[in-house]
């Protein structure tokens, strides 16, 4: 079972999490230690074991044969939701291959939190986890993000702020909108919002603590050239020429020149009967 944790704040420990963590035969936790304070929490003493970057392949060879057996495994990461840019992959993985029942229980989540109170659109966003340090594949990052439509959510390194920042602002443009959230769920916490550059120039002034996850706002669309009304016509008439309605033909030239669905297919009415 993958299991949920606060990213924070141990209230935000869910009752069927807690259950989860109290009924299980053993939980596989990144840091024992830091895991052990959640469990005094919710009042369990069940078993751990150290299951992170370093042992996985390992863990997971022997973890497996005790899920086969039909015990109860909780995975936890330090914070947040295992398996997305934490341990955990791996082991989900052996187990579904094996027939094994995965199942998770929900609950807190940086990615989630941060898009909340950044105050940038969101419809549609793309996670990214941690920027690569260096060589092609942190230039290739960077070059795709800079045309990204959607907004995207990075999890950032305290003493890498000012860099990363600094590079996604030379990638993106100095002016993008985006929002560094820091300490999510804690006491402390602090929503930076600006630009991009703004936000680098601050972390190079304040080189910022704790944990930090990062909101930048998607490009903007390229601009498409509107056609004349004869070009809109045109347009029309290869989508009917091809089986589609007048009316839905007219709508989706509408859709995608941002046009009023009506005005276009008066347009073609008007080219039809010239």
């Amino acid at each position: 079972m993958v299991v949920a944790t606060p990213i924070g704040n141990l209230d935000d420990c869910s009752p069927r999490a807690a259950a989860a963590l109290r009924d299980a035969d053993l939980v596989l936790a990144e840091d024992t230690r830091r895991t052990a304070t959640l469990l005094r929490h919710v009042g369990a003493d069940t078993p751990m074991r150290q299951h992170h970057a370093h042992n996985e392949a390992s863990s997971t060879a022997e973890v497996l044969p005790r899920l086969l057996a039909g015990e109860t495994v909780v995975l936890v990461s330090d914070a947040g939701t295992p398996v997305v840019s934490d341990p955990g992959g791996r082991l989900v993985a052996a187990a579904v291959a094996e027939g094994v029942d995965v199942s998770a229980v929900p609950g807190p989540s940086a990615v989630l939190h941060a898009l909340v109170v950044a105050g940038i659109p969101a419809e549609r966003f793309a996670f990214e986890g941690f920027l690569t340090r260096r060589g092609r594949e942190r230039t290739q990052r960077l070059a795709a993000v800079a045309t990204e439509e959607r907004a995207t959510v990075w999890f950032v390194a305290p003493h890498h702020a000012a860099e990363d920042l600094g590079a996604l602002a030379a990638a993106c443009g100095a002016e993008r909108p985006a929002a560094l959230c820091r300490e999510l769920t804690k006491l402390h916490e602090q929503v930076l919002r600006g630009t991009l550059a703004e936000l680098a120039a601050a972390a190079e002034d304040r080189p910022p603590r704790g944990e930090l996850t990062l909101v930048v706002a998607g490009a903007a669309p390229p601009e498409v050239a509107v056609p004349d009304e004869q070009g809109l016509a045109d347009r029309v008439s290869d989508l009917v020429a091809e089986g589609v309605r007048g009316k839905d033909a007219a709508g989706d030239v509408a859709v995608a020149f941002g046009l009023s669905k009506r005005d276009v297919y008066e347009a073609w009415l008007r080219a039809r009967r010239t």
